[in-house]
């Protein structure tokens, strides 16, 4: 078997790939160079970067994997690949614990002004009384997609003390037991949240899932942190909200 590498990985998964296969890494390999190439390779490995689409897909007689370190597949064309019998495969519990250490790092630094304190330091001021923030404590975090992610971020929230309610249809009533979570729907999520954190994929039912009626509900000083997809927020509505 022959694997191309289009994407940086881990020095240690190119070892173990390379005794079971030949493998080539071509981690600056372009679009056009991948619908010349490809026809060349059995599987290849893919992060955000390289864009596998009908066309690559179309290109490569020989292909029967493709192998996307980490966890979304939006950058897969699934369908065409389904078509040709190409197996699609990802990382899904890779980076769960990493993203939501990440959600949280950014909600403390949002809640407590972190990163514009910062800056107002650096232009010599001290601001203290501006930036006194909120604490995290008995607020209330709306989490939207109570996956692998958003159950870790469920742990650590917890640790602050503070008071979660889950939207997500596909929830079991045992899960959420098991996370002492409050289930509801989206609209209750929004209308009474401090804090909402999106962790859900990108799909034709989720895209733009936060637009301009979304915003209308949410408190006026909420929170918001988007660790998954840009499209699950419509942006223009985002910057309606923030700068009326």
């Amino acid at each position: 078997m022959k694997v191309l590498i289009a994407d940086q990985i881990n020095q240690k998964g190119i070892e173990e790939l390379e005794e079971v296969a030949e493998v080539v890494a071509r981690t600056d390999i372009t679009p056009e160079e991948l619908v010349d190439d490809i026809k060349d390779f059995d599987a290849i490995v893919v992060r955000s970067r390289t864009k596998v689409t009908r066309e690559v897909i179309e290109a490569a007689p020989s292909l029967k994997i493709i192998a996307r370190a980490g966890v979304g597949v939006d950058n897969v064309d699934v369908e065409a690949a389904t078509e040709r019998g190409i197996m699609v495969v990802n990382a899904p519990e890779s980076t769960s614990i990493t993203v939501a250490e990440h959600t949280m790092g950014l909600v403390l630094s949002m809640s407590r002004k972190i990163a514009i304190a910062d800056n107002s330091v650096k232009e010599g001021k001290w601001e203290k009384s501006r930036f006194m923030g909120m604490e995290l404590n008995s607020k209330t975090l709306g989490i939207v997609g109570m996956g692998r992610i958003g159950s870790q971020v469920v742990i650590r929230a917890k640790a602050f003390g503070m008071d979660i309610m889950v939207y997500d249809p596909y929830i079991t009533p045992e899960a959420a037991a098991e996370l002492g979570v409050e289930v509801v729907d989206l609209e209750t999520l929004l209308v009474n949240a401090d804090v909402i954190t999106i962790h859900v994929p990108l799909t034709p039912e989720t895209k733009y899932l936060i637009s301009k009626p979304q915003f209308e509900i949410m408190k006026e000083n909420a929170i918001i942190v988007n660790c998954a997809r840009g499209g699950i927020i419509k942006e223009d509505d985002l910057y309606d909200a923030l700068t009326q």
